[in-house]
């Protein structure tokens, strides 16, 4: 909505709404099986054996209804956006399946395909609300998406500490020691902070938005990303969610991002005709 310039839209804000909730939906009942099926190793972990499949508080049945429940309202509100955004559901539902029962215990390729997950609901919005799909917008998402995801697996391994518990509860853990990581997180940080950097001082990045302001916001993006790499390492929290929602640096600095971002979109252009004025 604010990088296609749509946000004073309000027909664009009610597709947009509706693709959300199909992808909040959808992603739920993914969610649901990818628990029943991993609801053994889940009682391994310190922190997911309290979860209602993996305690026993659930029972497989209610919890594969709800499942198919999630799922037919995934679809029915896609449906009411459009054909492309229901295809785009479909697609992200078959990757989550393919990733729970087959490609989860793949090295690499298991955060291949979260990050690709996060890719398909950005195109869902996009397809949505029928601005253009950039190559940008696959580029910057999948290369962030890409740098959470083994943040996630070092934050998995630093929490469950025990190696052969490790192996137990997530086979490719074994593979992923600290040591792999690190360079993985090193490399995926740089590639997403570049290809920011890319989009943001692109021509056509600059023609879009009337103004290169936006590659003023670098700062403020370098230091989220290198707070979210170090807090990852010391294992403080279970999960990227739960360091969001309770590391009051980075929301701090998230805000400052976001609200930056729609000053240079919105009114980037003028601050610097105004500026060249002066000048």
């Amino acid at each position: 909505m604010v990088f296609g310039l749509r946000i004073g839209d309000v027909q664009a804000w009610l597709q947009a709404v509706l693709a959300m909730m199909a992808f909040c939906f959808a992603s739920s009942s993914a969610y649901i099986i990818n628990d029943i099926h991993d609801r053994h190793q889940d009682r391994m972990h310190p922190r997911k054996k309290t979860r209602p499949l993996a305690s026993g508080a659930v029972s497989i049945g209610l919890a594969t209804v709800t499942a198919i429940v999630f799922l037919a309202a995934a679809m029915a509100a896609a449906q009411s956006v459009n054909l492309i955004v229901s295809f785009v559901v479909l697609t992200y539902l078959l990757l989550q399946f393919v990733y729970t029962f087959f490609l989860k215990s793949k090295m690499l390729i298991d955060v291949i395909c979260i990050a690709s997950g996060f890719v398909l609901r950005a195109v869902g919005g996009a397809v949505a609300i029928g601005v253009a799909i950039s190559p940008w917008l696959f580029v910057c998402t999948f290369t962030i998406c890409l740098f959470v995801g083994f943040c996630k697996r070092r934050s998995e391994i630093v929490s469950i500490g025990d190696t052969s518990v490790a192996e137990k509860y997530r086979k490719t853990l074994v593979g992923y020691v600290p040591e792999l990581l690190t360079h993985l997180t090193t490399l995926s940080a740089g590639v997403a902070i570049v290809s920011f950097l890319v989009y943001a001082s692109s021509p056509r990045t600059v023609e879009h938005f009337g103004t290169d302001y936006l590659v003023y916001t670098l700062p403020a993006v370098i230091y989220a990303v290198c707070r979210f790499a170090m807090l990852s390492m010391t294992g403080r929290f279970a999960d990227p969610m739960d360091l969001i929602f309770h590391d009051r640096p980075l929301q701090v600095t998230a805000g400052i991002l976001i609200i930056s971002t729609l000053v240079v979109i919105y009114w980037g252009r003028e601050i610097q005709g105004w500026i060249q004025v002066q000048y």
